[in-house]
């Protein structure tokens, strides 16, 4: 059977798509490759014409999700709404479709080097698009509150998804944003 020109790359991203959610919502240990395909409506045995391993298929995603969240901090309309928007009750819940740092970043640190070398390349991406926003101290200065800045809107997004209660969860975004403000005004 003859698929239009453009099949194999349409289906190669569906793949990633599905997988991309899944390993967000349930970590990439908690996922096989059978349950990805069926939800991707596809067989098993069509995954390896896309990816050679699990972990390539890893790779793939964090890239496809970073460069997401690369372009989306690229035109977030100023530090301060991009703060608001990554700290917000609509991210927190979301998981899903959201930042896949805050997902994955415990499993990232025990996969092989190469899926860190990436990882590591997108998150100095990430603090360069943050220091580039910060107006106050030297380029050194700005860099390591950059460093904590994104540190802290990391950490507070787990740790407002980790709690079971709301209003807490909640107490714990609006304390991140606050903080997180702060430091970009160098207090």
């Amino acid at each position: 059977m003859r698929y239009e020109k453009g099949h194999k790359d349409a289906t190669r991203e569906r793949i990633i798509d599905v997988a991309s959610q899944q390993f967000r919502e349930n970590g990439v240990a908690g996922v096989g490759l059978a349950g990805i395909m069926s939800d991707a409506g596809l067989t098993n045995g069509a995954f390896y014409t896309h990816f050679e391993s699990k972990e390539d298929l890893v790779q793939a995603v964090l890239a496809s999700a970073l460069n997401r969240r690369e372009t989306a901090l690229q035109t977030a309309s100023g530090l301060e709404a991009m703060i608001r928007d990554y700290l917000s009750p609509r991210h927190r819940d979301g998981a899903g479709r959201g930042c896949p740092t805050a997902a994955l970043v415990a499993e990232i640190a025990r996969h092989p080097k190469t899926t860190r070398d990436a990882f590591t390349t997108k998150v100095a991406r990430f603090v360069e698009l943050i220091t580039a926003q910060l107006q106050v101290g030297s380029a050194s200065e700005r860099r390591r509150n950059a460093l904590a800045i994104y540190g802290m809107m990391v950490g507070s997004l787990q740790l407002a998804r980790a709690v079971n209660d709301k209003p807490f969860s909640d107490e714990i975004l609006e304390s991140g944003v606050s903080a997180a403000l702060a430091l970009a005004e160098g207090a």
